[in-house]
């Protein structure tokens, strides 16, 4: 694909929209379509793995099926996405996706309760999320100018929370049909988003990773742990990604939402799509919001306010038995956790040299997919053992220990004010 030069002519008046940056909106086109498919697939796992087995215990495995191999190819795919083409790679990974939609949709036609056939098409399914999520953060800086990334994040993130809000509702809806048209609807996304990736323009040539030094190639593990170490020399990096790991390990709801819809709101698949949506509604307008009028200030302060925000809003859930609350309460939930993206992702794109995205990334995404999928296993295991209610309100509490402990106890990050402070905090 062509590579615009960096350099561009002077330009007086506003800036040039987000938007019309070359090879920006198919960019986002092609992740609104996956995201869509991913958020279908998601929902109509979830309904169905319950239904068929009615044990938390299922929605638990449902999760660890894929985050196991996204752990075990976290290495292999840091290190390649810096040294190989990044958009590729992503669509390799979305192809691999669009696969495991056709297999869910035979093993759905076939009728036979196939949780076992699903638990294996979810563990590839986690081989093709171990590269997608690393290569989007790594493709984007190469799209966008650097003084309009944070923006461009925003809008990003904005933009995504649409799939969110209409996949778990196309979902839900779609089930009525049967499983076998909602994944074959995700199939179609996953090929779409491939066809778009082919429009996008990259602005900045990728810098790739040195194989190794002199005579003496390195390993990939190696390779790997540099990322590992320019992690762990940023306080600010570090503990961004960290604080986001163990708010949404700890505290996330989204794997108790099966339950809730069925045992305690008594609201049916439709509803379960709705409340599956409700985070993604305050995420949009969050986002929406971030996307017009970016802060730049503050921003360490401003992150710990928004998982205080995250928790409580999550532990007004865990009690409610109303579904209009439950759904207001996922909504204030979302709000704080699109502060959250937006910052932790501008701080991490600002501090990380290009050289070094597919690796940092990466690590980035296991923490991601720590709070996500083993969060699922969490909330799922201990709802098994106490309780729906019991497994959401400890969780929220503990959410909001880990963020005042963190809060005293990490102070370059409470005291960061811009984000291109971050590039010289060490």
């Amino acid at each position: 694909m062509p590579v615009i030069p960096l350099s561009h002519p002077a330009t007086s008046g506003r800036p040039e929209s987000v938007y019309r940056l070359p090879g920006f909106a198919a960019f986002l086109f092609a992740r609104l379509a996956t995201v869509f498919a991913m958020q279908i697939q998601a929902i109509v796992v979830a309904w169905q793995v319950y239904d068929i087995t009615r044990d938390p215990m299922s929605l638990a495995y449902a999760g660890l099926a894929q985050f196991l191999p996204m752990l075990l190819l976290l290495a292999p795919a840091g290190d390649l996405i810096d040294r190989y083409n990044r958009k590729a790679i992503l669509s390799a990974s979305w192809a691999l996706s669009a696969i495991c939609s056709a297999l869910l949709a035979w093993l759905s036609y076939s009728d036979a309760h196939p949780v076992g056939g699903i638990y294996a098409v979810l563990v590839l399914f986690g081989c093709a999320r171990a590269f997608m999520a690393p290569s989007l953060q790594s493709l984007l800086p190469q799209i966008v100018p650097r003084e309009r990334l944070a923006q461009s994040l925003a809008t990003n993130s904005m933009i995504m929370k649409i799939g969110t809000i209409g996949g778990p509702v196309a979902g839900g809806a779609l089930y009525a049909f049967g499983g076998p048209v909602a994944y074959l609807v995700c199939l179609v996304c996953f090929l779409g988003g491939i066809v778009l990736l082919r429009r996008v323009q990259l602005l900045h040539a990728q810098q790739m990773a040195q194989a190794g030094a002199g005579n003496k190639p390195l390993g990939i593990w190696q390779r790997f742990n540099e990322g590992i170490r320019f992690i762990w020399s940023h306080p600010i990096v570090l503990g961004a990604i960290s604080l986001d790991l163990f708010a949404v390990l700890l505290g996330g709801v989204v794997a108790l939402l099966p339950i809730y819809a069925q045992d305690i709101l008594h609201v049916g698949p439709t509803g379960l799509g709705l409340l599956r949506s409700a985070m993604a509604v305050g995420e949009i307008l969050t986002g929406l919001y971030l996307s017009t009028r970016p802060f730049n200030r503050r921003v360490g302060r401003t992150l710990f306010c928004a998982i205080f925000l995250f928790g409580g809003a999550n532990l007004v859930f865990a009690f409610s038995t109303a579904f209009w609350l439950s759904f207001v309460a996922l909504v204030v939930a979302g709000a704080g956790d699109m502060v959250n993206v937006y910052v932790r992702g501008a701080l991490v794109q600002y501090s990380t040299p290009d050289y070094l995205r597919g690796r940092v990334n990466a690590v980035n995404m296991l923490f991601i997919s720590s709070s996500n999928e083993l969060g699922e296993f969490r909330a799922g295991s201990t709802a098994a053992a106490f309780g729906a209610v019991p497994a959401a309100a400890m969780g929220a509490c503990f959410t909001l220990l880990i963020a005042g402990g963190m809060m005293w106890r990490v102070k370059e990050l409470r005291n960061v004010d811009r984000f291109e402070d971050a590039a010289h905090a060490r």
